[in-house]
């Protein structure tokens, strides 16, 4: 149901398109499958939150299946779905959650609340009007989920010059 509320990209071009495009605001990018449960429970909290975010974060499915996807399926080491990919003025947004890899969120997120708080707060740092326009062009966010604290997500932000 929830591919009915959102796009759907099945086109590297289409992805492309997105990254480059999308300006101060958040490019939300969940790889998986419309036929998994994990990828659907995961649909179902990103519809929810969709226009709740959209001020500041477009989302969007892409299809891994799509052939012409498999380059960013690849890119991004997509191994494990769903798996949700975030940026910023086609910079790709870092996250921390305490595994090795930094480059995307593994598996769903379980309450809307989260969500909204992740975009939230990586659109809020990149986005802050303290950093002259040349600086914000040329930073990265970090987002490090700190764990979960009685089921809800502690953040912490990182600015990192490139």
């Amino acid at each position: 149901m929830s591919s009915y509320l959102l796009t759907v990209l099945t086109k590297k071009q289409e992805v492309d398109t997105i990254i480059r495009d999308t300006i101060d605001k958040v490019p939300v990018l969940r790889f998986g499958r419309a036929s998994d449960p994990v990828c659907l429970q995961l649909d179902n909290v990103l519809s929810k939150s969709a226009r709740e975010v959209s001020k500041f974060a477009s989302v969007a499915l892409v299809d891994i299946d799509s052939n012409e996807i498999q380059v960013y399926v690849k890119y991004f080491d997509i191994t494990f779905i769903p798996s949700t990919v975030f940026f910023f003025n086609a910079h790709h947004m870092k996250m921390d959650f305490g595994t090795a890899d930094h480059t995307k969120w593994v598996g769903a997120f379980h309450k809307k609340q989260d969500f909204v708080d992740v975009v939230e707060r990586g659109h809020e740092r990149q986005a802050d009007s303290e950093l002259p326009s040349a600086t914000r062009a040329n930073t990265k966010v970090s987002i490090v989920i700190q764990g979960c604290i009685k089921g809800e997500l502690a953040l912490h932000l990182a600015i990192r010059q490139s």
